[in-house]
């Protein structure tokens, strides 16, 4: 118990930081020596006793991992969706649906491969409105769903894949929040003709910067490949369909540089043993955070989770729907000062990784009431690995407290 100078009862504080990341295990760091002091870092670059690559082996064992026959490291997760969209065609104007609810990468890969983003509403549940979606696919003509597991939070998939069948719909998924998911079992990222990853430091496994797209379609993988930047050294993909699916494209399909090199794939080769054992820690962080705002339900609101879906949330999100504009700024202000730091998804004016889709200017937007009501009052808060479970405890408990206080 701590008392303030007057002898009462002192606010409870947190003194942790919410962007501080666990070390990387041994043998990401030693695999990273031994890259280094071969010199060879570029992905091609193979001695000549060696029989592979550091990426080329990472990408087999995540293919593995995804249950899936290719997977191709690109240089971030944003490029891996430009990547999957190129390679299943998209061209200058046309128009890809996806959620108006996302981060900017993924507006900003359909802008860089030419396409017209079409945003879809979101649910209170923080997950793609399928009626809203119907009704856009019939009004646009859209064949193309970039699909964003924002924050991690998953859809009905078998509902969302069924009306996607009925409409001649194409599906990529955006798993940068979902690797090592899973809907009815089934891995996120398996539903759709492609899938991508983010490795970014604040992604499930960490390389600074890095992306992964893995696919079942030799045609669509071969292209990515290609784009990606092989020179013509596709015979090196270990993951990767035989070399007569490349000699149709070979020569038609540009090189966009945008590889992985040896030494993020060294990196992230020893953390997929540790994937699934960190998402049941990040579910136990994420249940003691929640839990405490179950306890005041008519206050806070949190997202209700799919029964058929196995989220793995490295953040928290709530709502607060009593709070108007000043109490709004008096509960992010005060909760800073008290240690706990929340980003605010209905800010006009974007901040740092928080951005809402009518601060993306680059995008001709319909307006989206549903989710701008949503957003108002949305908050996330960071649940990295270098907390614990009664750190998470207390940040849930600060924020109710501090809730209380706004009258």
């Amino acid at each position: 118990m701590t008392l303030d100078r007057n002898g009462d009862l002192a606010p409870l504080r947190f003194n942790g930081n919410f962007t501080q990341q666990e070390p990387l295990p041994q043998r990401s760091i030693d695999a990273a020596l031994a890259v280094m002091h071969s010199g060879r870092l570029h992905r091609y670059n193979v001695a000549f006793a060696e029989e592979s690559t550091e990426t080329a082996l990472l990408e087999l064992e995540f293919a593995k991992y995804q249950k899936q026959r290719y997977c191709l490291a690109c240089a971030s997760g944003g490029y891996a969706l430009q990547l999957a969209m190129r390679a299943w065609g998209v061209k200058s104007g046309d128009p890809v649906l996806t959620n108006g609810f996302t981060l900017s990468p993924v507006p900003g890969a359909i802008q860089a491969v030419g396409g017209k983003a079409i945003l879809v509403e979101t649910t209170s549940d923080l997950v793609i409105d399928l009626a809203h979606l119907e009704s856009l696919i019939v009004q646009t003509g859209a064949r193309l769903l970039l699909l964003s597991h924002m924050r991690g939070h998953l859809v009905d998939m078998e509902a969302l894949c069924e009306l996607l069948e009925n409409h001649g719909i194409s599906l990529i998924e955006d798993c940068a929040h979902t690797m090592g998911a899973t809907f009815q079992g089934r891995k996120s990222g398996v539903h759709g003709i492609m899938a991508c990853f983010s490795t970014q430091t604040y992604k499930h496994i960490n390389s600074g910067e890095g992306g992964l797209i893995s696919c079942d379609d030799d045609v669509l993988i071969a292209r990515a490949i290609l784009l990606s930047g092989s020179y013509m050294l596709f015979e090196r993909h270990l993951a990767a369909p035989p070399k007569e699916v490349f000699e149709q494209i070979r020569l038609d399909t540009p090189n966009l540089s945008g590889r992985m090199d040896n030494l993020r794939a060294a990196i992230l080769r020893p953390q997929l043993a540790g994937l699934d054992d960190n998402g049941r820690r990040w579910n136990q962080r994420y249940d003691a955070f929640a839990n405490v705002l179950h306890k005041q339900a008519n206050t806070f609101q949190l997202p209700a989770r799919h029964p058929a879906a196995y989220e793995i949330p490295s953040s928290i999100q709530f709502r607060i729907p009593r709070f108007n504009e000043q109490q709004n700024r008096r509960f992010l202000d005060e909760c800073a000062r008290r240690g706990v730091e929340l980003k605010w998804f209905g800010a006009a004016d974007p901040n740092a990784y928080t951005s809402r889709y009518d601060s993306w200017h680059y995008l001709e937007t319909s307006p989206l009431p549903n989710t701008d009501n949503i957003l108002r009052r949305l908050y996330d808060c960071r649940l990295p690995l270098t907390f614990s479970v009664e750190d998470c405890e207390l940040i849930g408990t600060i924020v109710t407290q501090v809730e209380q206080s706004i009258d």
